[in-house]
């Protein structure tokens, strides 16, 4: 059951499925977005991040006029390509062979379930919500663990 969804983010949804057709690779829509679409009440999703091989990481920012950004790793996440895209109602944050630092080393952020979620008239992807929890309790900051915990009444 899918969320409250705000216009705009169901309008950048439909770009983001809109413009997938042409990769070659999964992709998942994860975060506060994914969230929503597996039924969780988040009021405010500020941005649409974006999961993808490289080579359509790379695809999807060009097609959408993004930027692909160097990321520096020096926080708690890195990308091997991350780019944001500014011209959606809704920003995408697209990223590719991302890490999170967990404890003093990167541990790879990686999904295997992908879930299809019917949006309007597009079809985007998410992970299942236990892959969703795991990946909350990975990143291990307290909004990734209350959100793990709100999930977790999806569930159960």
């Amino acid at each position: 059951m899918i969320g409250a969804l705000t216009d705009d983010l169901v309008a950048t949804l439909d770009i983001v499925a809109s413009a997938a057709t042409g990769l070659r690779d999964p992709w998942w829509i994860f975060g506060g977005a994914a969230m929503a679409l597996a039924g969780l009440d988040e009021s405010h999703v500020p941005d649409v991040d974006i999961m993808a091989s490289p080579r359509d990481a790379r695809a999807l920012i060009d097609l959408l006029h993004g930027e692909v950004v160097q990321d520096p790793g020096e926080g708690l996440f890195r990308s091997g390509v991350f780019g944001q895209i500014l011209t959606t109602p809704v920003p995408l944050d697209v990223m590719a062979k991302m890490e999170v630092r967990a404890g003093g080393d990167w541990t790879p952020v990686a999904f295997h379930s992908r879930k299809p979620i019917d949006v309007g008239s597009a079809v985007v992807f998410i992970p299942a919500v236990a892959e969703q929890i795991a990946t909350c309790r990975l990143f291990g900051r307290p909004k990734d663990l209350e959100r793990a915990r709100r999930l977790e009444a999806l569930i159960s």
